[in-house]
């Protein structure tokens, strides 16, 4: 096995640091082509995401004007014709995440709009993800009865108290709550999906340790090439579609760090996703990169360096890099990460 706290890598650091960094920045990062792109997957290889096939993505926006109302549009689907909802709708192949976005807001409220950031990700499995956007106006007029369609009947803002509206589902009501603590007090700084190509649903993850002495630990993937943050693929068979997002980045965890007996690792949020889905079956994907730490279980005292891992496929990098280790140690301090909701 690997031992850990081995210190830096040779040859790997500077592009552990750029790696990391663009991450952690929001930016993201190409998938690696080494191994199909992937540290672990509950099948050899993975299924490829195809949209509207295997996979549904949602998209949602949350717009405040400058009284703080909230924009809301009335259905016109048969099913819940007559009430009340926010714009919302399916991402259509060869669209990205904020393309579809805009589009729904147009179509369904007749205003264009810009995204200020992801507020939430909201999920049933690799099946089903819904991205909630804070967004703001930016043109257009509100849509009337006189200009209804099949997309809405109308659109209009909404102090959420009166009128008194029928809603669709009381689910948005949170992240309408969600959005205005947002406005008043941002939780996380500005997050919107970057166009890097992925062909399957998975997660990048960002495990930090960080010991009693102040040094600070990153996992990397190391097997077979340039070391990387390590990359989990979730399963889209249908015997998987009901699994959780999360599940790829906990069967990676289990793979390469001993039993939680002394230390477990805490998923603490999103830092970004990735996504192009310019090309229909091959990069209908996405890519969540994910932060989580390692702790030490209650009562327990601290440990000076991370534990040894399981697979030697991983390793433990020791961030020497001042910068970079002050910019991980202050968003883990003020727990600044996109919400994952299941």
């Amino acid at each position: 096995m690997r031992k850990a706290g081995a210190g830096s890598m040779a040859g790997g650091g500077a592009g552990a640091v750029a790696e990391v960094g663009a991450v952690l920045g929001g930016q993201g990062w190409p998938l690696s082509s080494e191994g199909g792109g992937y540290d672990s997957a509950p099948l050899e290889p993975p299924e490829k995401a195809r949209l509207r096939r295997n996979t549904t993505y949602i998209v949602l926006a949350v717009l405040l004007n400058e009284k703080s109302e909230v924009l809301v549009m009335q259905e016109a689907k048969r099913e819940c014709y007559g009430a009340w909802y926010l714009p919302a709708g399916r991402m259509e192949p060869r669209e990205t995440i904020v393309g579809a976005m805009r589009r729904e807001v147009q179509e369904e409220t007749g205003l264009q709009c810009q995204p200020v950031t992801l507020l939430a990700v909201e999920e049933r499995g690799p099946g089903w993800i819904r991205f909630v956007f804070l967004a703001q106006p930016t043109g257009g007029t509100l849509k009337t009865l006189q200009e209804a369609d099949g997309e809405s009947l109308q659109a209009q803002w909404w102090d959420r108290k009166t009128p008194a509206l029928k809603l669709r589902a009381r689910d948005i009501l949170p992240l309408m709550e969600l959005a205005l603590q947002y406005k008043a007090s941002p939780g996380h700084p500005p997050v919107l999906p970057t166009e890097l190509p992925c062909p399957w649903v998975g997660q990048r993850l960002l495990l930090v340790f960080a010991g009693s002495g102040g040094e600070l630990w990153v996992l990397l993937a190391v097997a077979g090439g340039t070391p990387h943050l390590p990359v989990a693929a979730s399963g889209l068979s249908p015997s998987e579609l009901g699994e959780r997002l999360l599940v790829g980045v906990h069967r990676l965890l289990r793979r390469c760090l001993p039993p939680p007996t002394q230390a477990s690792a805490r998923v603490r949020g999103l830092l970004g996703v990735q996504h192009l889905g310019k090309e229909p079956g091959q990069s209908d994907g996405v890519c969540f990169n994910v932060a989580a730490t390692l702790e030490e279980a209650p009562g327990r005292p601290p440990k000076p360096s991370p534990p040894t891992l399981r697979s030697p496929d991983f390793a433990w990098w020791k961030v020497e890099d001042g910068a970079l280790r002050s910019r991980i140690l202050q968003r883990l301090s003020q727990d600044s990460f996109v919400p994952v909701c299941s």
